[in-house]
């Protein structure tokens, strides 16, 4: 059966529901069903996802969407749609540009405003140090000290595992499951379900109805989900295969070797050096050389 709407999962779908001016009464919705009601948002700023470093030798961090709430707390919200090498370091180091922008010149006390960054993640992690974590949806992470007491309370990562989120239709319980329920779901629908039954989620599927889209946009998608399948395929594959996490033969050249084997596949499937680079770890020239 045709999908009726968009995949959130690709960055065009994503991106149409929660990173446009007018999507921004959905991102503020998702946003405070996903903190506590004491961090509640009024208002959103859109803000570059293009950051620069300090210098030219910096690295750029592209962010999916990057805003900034009235109290000036920074939220950074990606999707992840397939796993990949040094993920953590990578939403860590994200982290640090919103950071680092405070910095005032002259005088200054240090004093930060929250930094919040969110992962929705298409796949599951791999490394649960108990059974019970294999099971959880929302991973909430903050600096703590050794006897678990929070150090700094003002940066926090939060990843949504997907793959985790099992309810159905009568089993929401709150705000927060509404819109786990649509990520998951939303390109199987072809009606609104009775739950949605509220003007923010009528937006969120009128935002989100392939109907709605002119022909350019309707190519930008079809190219976006493209990619998106092509990428989950190939490095789902990849990580099942122990290719990329270096279990294949347990040798360091078997994790190389593997690595390059996929960064080739992405190349095949018309990725850009740089996403590449992004996914494996390889260098661009390394890639280019491919």
């Amino acid at each position: 059966m045709k999908a009726k709407y968009v995949n959130p999962f690709t960055d065009f779908g994503f991106k149409k529901i929660f990173g446009e001016e007018a999507s921004k009464p959905l991102l503020i919705d998702f946003l405070n069903a996903l903190l506590p009601q004491v961090y509640k948002i009024i208002d959103l700023t859109f803000k570059n996802t293009e950051q620069l470093g300090q210098t030219e030798d910096d690295r750029k961090a592209i962010n999916d969407i990057y805003c900034e709430n009235e109290r000036g707390e920074k939220f950074i919200v990606e999707l992840q749609k397939a796993k990949q090498n040094y993920f953590r370091e990578r939403t860590i180091y994200y982290s640090t540009f919103p950071i680092g922008e405070q910095a005032e010149r002259g005088e200054w006390n240090y004093q930060l405003k929250a930094v919040y960054c969110i992962g929705i993640l298409d796949f599951k992690f791999d490394d649960y140090k108990n059974d019970a974590e294999k099971h959880e949806v929302v991973h909430t992470i903050k600096l703590k000290n050794q006897n678990g007491k929070v150090f700094y309370d003002k940066l926090t990562y939060i990843y949504l595992e997907m793959p985790n989120f099992k309810k159905t239709e009568s089993a929401l319980e709150n705000r927060l499951d509404q819109w786990l329920y649509f990520i998951k779901h939303l390109e199987d629908f072809q009606h609104i379900p009775a739950i949605f039954n509220d003007e923010v989620f009528s937006k969120a599927f009128e935002k989100a109805e392939l109907a709605k889209l002119g022909q350019a946009e309707l190519d930008t998608y079809e190219h976006s989900l493209k990619i998106y399948r092509d990428l989950k395929g190939v490095i789902d594959t990849a990580f099942d295969e122990g290719k990329i996490e270096g279990k294949k033969e347990g040798k360091v050249e078997g994790k190389k070797e593997g690595i390059l084997e996929i960064a080739l596949k992405m190349k095949s499937k018309g990725l850009s050096s740089k996403d590449i680079s992004e996914l494996t770890g390889l260098d661009e020239s390394e890639i280019e050389k491919l």
